[in-house]
């Protein structure tokens, strides 16, 4: 009777064990269901307030305890706002294993209700960052880079929350071209994403003031890029292929943290990673940008 029992609460605990593994790593529940992480539970952060007063959020999911950060931005002109569908169905799907997932669906909410590119005070968000800021057109003008950098309380809530996660990935999403931008950082991340979204990859002009080329200056050794989504409204299929291109970047960045080295195929050739503190290596676009 003895023996039997133990068989019985060995099994019993190889079944939790195996439950265990199967969480942890994504392999699904015994009934073929999605295993949700057990940190997935949306937080809410407040990161302040746009010119006319309303609240830009950040939504945080996934376990808050790794160093693995990857930010989202769903939009920062008001005019250019698909990607706040992708950030929202980020937001209420499965969290990235082992990775800090922060989401913000709209940077530049007066913008949004304005239908405009700008924010209330007619700034171009994504030419009032402090790398390089330089005075750009006047007042009333598309892309007025504002009186000064940082002048913008959306710029600065964004400056703060990066300056706090120093996110290993930071991905802006835009309209209308349709492709990903080598905005700089690691290419060959940049490269991932488009293979795993199914978009091509192009190197857009450089410009003064702009959120992903400070952040890649500010920290050497992680990754901003632009994601240029279609013109128009996103259809399902593509919103979820963007938010599964995220998810998978999050996840093979997270399991290269266990080797210190692997590799991933796509396009017909293998791409080498290294993960180290400083985030992911190889050949950089960060000499290009001047």
């Amino acid at each position: 009777m003895a023996t039997r029992a133990g068989r019985v609460a060995g099994g019993g605990l190889l079944a939790v064990s195996f439950l265990v593994v199967a969480s942890v790593w994504g392999l699904g529940s015994v009934t073929g269901a999605p295993v949700r992480s057990l940190d997935a539970a949306p937080r809410h952060h407040l990161l302040g307030r746009s010119v006319l007063g309303r609240a830009i959020v950040a939504t945080e999911i996934g376990d808050p305890g790794s160093r693995l950060k990857v930010l989202v931005i769903g939009a920062i002109h008001g005019n250019e706002t698909a990607g706040i569908a992708v950030a929202r169905h980020l937001a209420e799907g499965i969290a990235p294993r082992n990775a800090d997932l922060w989401i913000v669906n709209n940077l530049n909410p007066d913008g949004a209700a304005q239908g405009t590119r700008q924010n209330a005070r007619a700034v171009d968000l994504n030419r009032n960052f402090p790398f390089r800021w330089e005075p750009i057109e006047a007042l009333g003008s598309v892309h007025y880079s504002g009186p000064g950098p940082l002048s913008e309380p959306e710029a600065r809530a964004a400056k703060a929350l990066i300056d706090r996660l120093r996110p290993t990935i930071t991905i802006w999403y835009h309209q209308p071209l349709g492709l990903v931008d080598l905005s700089g950082g690691s290419p060959l991340l940049v490269r991932r994403y488009a293979h795993l979204a199914g978009v091509r990859v192009r190197r857009l002009a450089r410009y003064p003031g702009s959120a992903s080329r400070w952040q890649n200056h500010r920290f050497p050794g992680t990754t901003a890029f632009v994601v240029e989504l279609p013109a128009g409204t996103l259809s399902p299929a593509v919103v979820e292929r963007h938010s599964r291109a995220v998810r998978a970047l999050a996840n093979s960045l997270a399991h290269l943290r266990r080797p210190r080295r692997a590799s991933w195929q796509g396009s017909g050739s293998t791409s080498v990673w290294s993960y180290g503190a400083s985030g992911v290596s190889g050949s950089s676009e960060r000499r290009r940008q001047g």
